[in-house]
Parts: C-alpha cells; sequence; structure tokens
C-alpha cells in the first residue's frame, strides 16, 4: 500500500521515474528481466529441470544465473537499494552451488545492500506516506467545494461580470480541474492494492494521464495569468482589457494544450511504456516541466515587480497614512498576492527531485491543495463587491418576503387565487421604471 501511494505521491509532484518509480514495480520489472536471463541460459547449456547443479532462481530480491556444482556465483545488490541509498556503492553478494542446491547468501542482504535499513525505512513511512494522501484528498476536496460554491456565486450576479472576476473563474475551473483529476488519477491507477498497475499500458489510463497533465498545468498557467492581468494593469494607463482577456483565455487553455500535445504524442513513438506515469526519459520530460517552471519564475519576476510598484505608490504623498500603516498595507498585499500568483512554488522549483523529498510532499502536496480553498475565500467571499452584492439580494429577498406575507395577511381571497404580493410588487417595479423612461409626468398619464 505504501509503495502505491508513494508513486502517486511522486507522479503529483511531477518527479522523474528515478524516484517515482516505487519499489514494487522495480522487483517486478527486475524479476521479469531475471526470468528471460535464465531462460536464455537454460537454452544455451541446454539445461533441464533434471538436469545437475543448481538452476536459475529469482529469490524475491536479485537474480542468479544456472551455475555447475561448486561454483560460487556473484550479483551486485538490487536497483532498489542503490536508488534509495546512492552512497553505497557497488556491493556484491555470493551464493555457492552445492549438491544440496544454493548456499545462504553471504555477506546477507542485510548487511551487504542496507535491506534491514530499507525494511525499516518503510515501515516508519508507511504512516507518513497514508497521512500526506489523507491531507491533500481533504485539502482538494475542500477547495473543490469552495471553488463551485464560489464559480455560482460569480456567475450568478451579473453585477460581478467583469474582466477581473472572468480571470478569477477561469483561475478557479482550473484548480477544479485539477482536483478532479487528481481524484480521477487516483481511482484509476491506484485503486487496487497490488502492482498490477505496473504493467498497465491502456489507452484508459494514457488518457487519464494526458488529462491529469493537462490540469495540471493549466492551472500554473492560469496562475501566471493572474499576475500578468495584474502587472499590465499596474503598468498602463489605458488598459483595453477586453481585447487581452481572449489572449489570456489563449495562454491559460492554448499554450497546455500545445505542450501536453507534444508531450503525448513524443511519448507515443519514443516512449510508449507502461501507463505513461512513470518517466525514463528526462528530455521528454521536460516539455511539460519546462513550460511549468519558467511559469513559475516569470511569475515570480512579476510578483516583485508589482510589489515594487506598490511601495511606490504607498509612499506617494496622495495616499496619506503614517508609515507603519503603509507597511501594513504593504504587508497585506503581499499575502494576499502569494496564493493567487502561487509564489510558494519557487521554494522547490529549481531543487534536485530527489533533495528534501519529504518536505517537498508536504508543502506541495499537503498545503498546496489548500491553495483553491484559499484562492476561493480571498477572492469572491471575502471580496467586498460580492459581499455588497449579496447583501443588496438579501435585502430583496427580504422586502419581497415580506410584501408576500403582508399581501396574503390582508387579501387572502387573492392570494388563494394565485396573485401574490411579490407579482404586484414585480408589476409596480415594471410600471414605475416604465413611468420613469418615458419622461412624462404621472398626472399626465393618469388623464
Amino acid at each position: 500500500m505504501t509503495s502505491i501511494v508513494q508513486a502517486f505521491l511522486a507522479a503529483l509532484l511531477l518527479l522523474p521515474m528515478a524516484t517515482a518509480m516505487h519499489s514494487d514495480c522495480i522487483f517486478k520489472k527486475e524479476q521479469a528481466v531475471c526470468l528471460e536471463k535464465i531462460q536464455r541460459a537454460n537454452d544455451l547449456m541446454g539445461l533441464n529441470d533434471s538436469s545437475p547443479g543448481c538452476p536459475g532462481m529469482w529469490d524475491n530480491i536479485t537474480c542468479w544465473k544456472p551455475a555447475h556444482v561448486g561454483e560460487m556465483v556473484l550479483v551486485s545488490c538490487p536497483e532498489l537499494f542503490r536508488i534509495f541509498n546512492p552512497d553505497q556503492g557497488m556491493r556484491v553478494v555470493s551464493r555457492n552451488c552445492t549438491e544440496d542446491g544454493w548456499s545462504e547468501p553471504f555477506p546477507h542482504y542485510f548487511d551487504a545492500c542496507g535491506f534491514d535499513e530499507y525494511e525499516s525505512e518503510t515501515g516508519d513511512q508507511d504512516y507518513y506516506y497514508l497521512s500526506v494522501k489523507a491531507l491533500y484528498t481533504v485539502g482538494y476536496s475542500t477547495s473543490l467545494v469552495t471553488l463551485t460554491t464560489a464559480m455560482v456565486i460569480l456567475c450568478r450576479f451579473r453585477k460581478l461580470h467583469c474582466t477581473r472576476n472572468f480571470i478569477h473563474m477561469n483561475l478557479f475551473v482550473s484548480f477544479m480541474l485539477r482536483a478532479i483529476s487528481v481524484f480521477i488519477k487516483d481511482w484509476v491507477l491506484y485503486a487496487e492494492q497490488d502492482s498490477n498497475h505496473c504493467f498497465v499500458s491502456t489507452l484508459e489510463c494514457k488518457a487519464v494521464m494526458v488529462f491529469f497533465h493537462y490540469c495540471v498545468v493549466s492551472n500554473y498557467f492560469w496562475l501566471f495569468i493572474e499576475g500578468l492581468y495584474l502587472f499590465t494593469l499596474l503598468v498602463e494607463t489605458f488598459f483595453p482589457e477586453r481585447r487581452y482577456f481572449y489572449w489570456y483565455i489563449l495562454i491559460g487553455w492554448g499554450t497546455p494544450t500545445v505542450c501536453v500535445s507534444v508531450w503525448a504524442v513524443l511519448r507515443l513513438y519514443f516512449d510508449d511504456t507502461g501507463c505513461w506515469d512513470m518517466n525514463d526519459n528526462t528530455v521528454l520530460w521536460w516539455v511539460i516541466k519546462g513550460p511549468v517552471v519558467g511559469s513559475i519564475m516569470v511569475n515570480f519576476v512579476l510578483f516583485i515587480g508589482i510589489i515594487v510598484i506598490l511601495v511606490q505608490k504607498l509612499q506617494s504623498p496622495d495616499m496619506g497614512g503614517n508609515e507603519s500603516s503603509i507597511y501594513l498595507r504593504l504587508a497585506r498585499s503581499t499575502l494576499l498576492l502569494i496564493p493567487l500568483f502561487g509564489i510558494h512554488y519557487t521554494v522547490f522549483a529549481f531543487s534536485p527531485e530527489n533533495v528534501s523529498k519529504r518536505e517537498r510532499l508536504v508543502f506541495e502536496l499537503g498545503l498546496g491543495s489548500f491553495q483553491g480553498f484559499v484562492v476561493a475565500v480571498l477572492y469572491c467571499f471575502l471580496n467586498g463587491e460580492v459581499q455588497a452584492e449579496i447583501k443588496r439580494k438579501w435585502r430583496s429577498w427580504k422586502v419581497n418576503r415580506y410584501f408576500t406575507m403582508d399581501f396574503k395577511h390582508r387579501h387572502p381571497s387573492l392570494a388563494s387565487s394565485g396573485v401574490n404580493g411579490g407579482t404586484q410588487l414585480s408589476i409596480l417595479s415594471k410600471s414605475s421604471s416604465q413611468i420613469r423612461m418615458s419622461g412624462l409626468p404621472a398626472d399626465n398619464l393618469a388623464t
């Protein structure tokens, strides 16, 4: 179970194959290679089950070729232990072929390869990886619910329809798609508690991986669009928002489509192995990772530029206020921009994938899964325009409800016939508006 979760977490972090492939898949891969080698050796040496000596075998850790009695066979430690212990060097384990069969390995795997250390680390990581998986599951679920609510609010109220909120809505959709793709990927690839997915190579799982990568890259690019929009708004005096908005749409959804499509075609022709959840070819992987890292870097530069502009504006004489209030507003603006721009991704954007892997899992998956929730709260639920519009609708609903109840109380016969106060109120409102628009006095209309 732990290795399955570990592989999924690594895939979510966009790690290459060397650190992403988990232990079960490595052992399965080495076992398949071992059985092929044994079969070729038997055919070459003309051996069968009744032949003297020691037959080739897979001992669930490493491979042993066929040997004659009295022969000593040396093998290096399995690939898995070299990945998790890169400083260990090339160590070997030996077995002697005796008349009674293979001897015990010497030195033992515990001593030669650090197998006991790996087992203890694996046991300690059970709770850790499951905790991270539970954390990001709660985070993405919370984000999905709040983002859906925020989208309903922004779509429902027409007065909130502007370029700024349209960009926010696209960012919300990208966060929602990212959360949904994570759940789909988790369900399709790692629902079973075994290693069958190591050799799965179906169109379904490959399509899921393409969709997952598209959602992740789109989310990064819409974070970049948020930074680009705000920076352009502050720099340019005359800003044609509507015309720029179509370019934002093209960049936010079009660029990830191109990147992921190119990656899928290259993967299909040059590295069509497994379910495309492992990345043996680092060059192909940079087709996706390169634009993501580039967007993070550019967004960080935009973030610094916006902070500089805010400092200049807050220190101008027109703003007023003392020094402490200026820095307070600057700190507040900076904290609001961090989740909107995804600045926290710069912490590990350029570090090697196998460095601080545990901290990276918690930071980018655990905390990053709540980013959609934070953005929805800051830029929808706590937004002054949104709150004012909701209060206005609430007051309007209360007034309509009051007139409805009052009308039913005063005219029960009309109320029972299907005419209600709300209908009467709406008729009066429409009539009043028509009178105002006509520009004629109400007395003249009455006569």
